[in-house]
């Protein structure tokens, strides 16, 4: 049975305008969380007020919780007239991934390589080639790049032996055959460790691990990032209890949209009563992952927690994709790429929808960028240069809820009707 592309559900009425929301951003496989998020949040809603002749939104200093798994701060944001606060908690696993990459170059290259040699086999790696080309590029680019550093260490190797370890001009060394190769090998080391710290600017050791990563957790070997997300679940239905809210919000990019569906299961799990009465529940993925585990044969958890969203009439799910991104995998719906098993009536999430990034984007800007996968991929957490269908600070702080916004069709500025 052909499953429908486009989820068919009503609005039978408006939501009222959001005076307050809570909104749980997810950040993907990145070290530096605490840093980078609240970093670019701030340029780019001052960028973003800038372009759009919009009053600058009220942002207070950030909070960490005692916890540490949460570093929060509040916006307050003048849309069409009405005020909205939005409770802004980024939900921190950056430890999580420090600790991946404190492992020797070696020792994650050698995982790495194993991870890939994996997929091949097992075919994952082509369904990742067919679900976007370039992401299957991005994948095996640390595997590629890998030997090329060993045939570096291993031609280092040859030339000590071919400059040491014969006669030349007459001038005879009388060095063991092992010996030149010792030297040579040895120095090509040196040197790579010398360019090790230089290649931090190709994120060729964060892709590296990246891969390993999904690899481990599609294989229910990374129960330290489960426990974290049944951590962020806690915290977040303890959150929910503090205050009333108009809209619960979770937002997640690139790997963290994943997390945000797998952290979407576990509230709902956790409280019943959820998407059922109070708050509209909201879930918004961008420039999402979810397939490189997804797509793995032993990643039945991660699509049972799928299925469960995919059927689920207590929340709204928008996951924005762009085909600019290198890093996502546009055309991508779960309920027809996966094997989840569900009949066509069953699927009520998500409703997909393009970014559109070339209308967005400056056309010099977006000449500039085109070929930078990872700024690219970013664009989804930057201000427009124009408006357009998908605008970040309007889908997430504005008087709108997601809900009413994708099925009223409808996504601009702040101050937008």
């Amino acid at each position: 049975m052909q499953i429908a592309f486009t989820p068919q559900r009503a609005l039978p009425d408006p939501d009222p305008p959001v005076a307050r929301r809570i909104l749980f951003y997810l950040p993907g496989y990145d070290p530096d969380g605490e840093r980078r998020y609240r970093t670019l949040f701030l340029r780019e809603i001052r960028r973003y007020a800038r372009i759009f002749g919009v009053p600058l939104p009220r942002v207070s200093r950030p909070v960490a919780s005692a916890d540490g798994l949460s570093q929060s701060w509040t916006v307050e944001a003048e849309d069409g007239g009405t005020r909205t606060r939005t409770e802004y908690d980024v939900l921190l696993w950056s430890d999580l991934v420090r600790r991946d990459m404190a492992r020797s170059h070696w020792i994650g290259a050698g995982l790495n390589t194993l991870a890939i040699l994996h997929g091949a086999v097992n075919g994952t790696l082509l369904r990742l080639y067919r679900a976007n080309w370039k992401c299957g590029n991005v994948i095996v680019y640390p595997f590629v790049m890998s030997l090329v550093l060993l045939v570096g260490v291993l031609l280092s190797g040859a030339l000590g032996h071919g400059l040491l370890g014969y006669d030349h001009l007459g001038v005879g060394l009388a060095l063991p055959v092992w010996l030149p190769l010792l030297i040579g090998g040895l120095g090509g080391l040196v040197g790579l460790r010398f360019l090790a710290p230089r290649l931090d600017g190709t994120f060729l050791w964060q892709l590296m691990h990246d891969w390993v990563f999904h690899w481990q957790h599609a294989r229910g070997r990374r129960p330290d990032y489960r426990a974290r997300l049944d951590a962020f679940a806690g915290h977040a239905l303890a959150r929910l209890r503090e205050v009333e809210f108009d809209e619960i919000l979770l937002v997640g990019h690139s790997t963290g949209g994943l997390a945000a569906v797998e952290l979407a299961d576990r509230m709902l799990a956790g409280d019943p009563r959820l998407g059922r009465e109070g708050p509209v529940l909201s879930l918004l993925t961008l420039g999402s992952s979810l397939p490189i585990v997804a797509l793995q044969p032993r990643a039945d958890e991660t699509r049972a927690e799928i299925a469960r969203l995919v059927t689920c009439p207590r929340l709204v799910w928008v996951d924005y994709q762009a085909p600019q991104d290198w890093m996502n995998f546009p055309g991508f719906r779960p309920a027809r790429d996966l094997p989840l098993g569900l009949s066509e009536d069953e699927v009520l999430n998500p409703f997909v929808r393009s970014a559109k990034f070339k209308e967005i984007i400056d056309a010099a800007t977006y000449r500039q960028i085109r070929l930078r996968p990872f700024r690219m991929h970013f664009q989804f957490l930057m201000a427009n240069d124009r408006a357009g269908v998908f605008d970040i600070f309007a889908l997430t702080l504005g008087r709108r809820t997601l809900r009413s916004r994708v099925l009223g069709d409808h996504a601009g500025p702040l101050g937008e009707p």
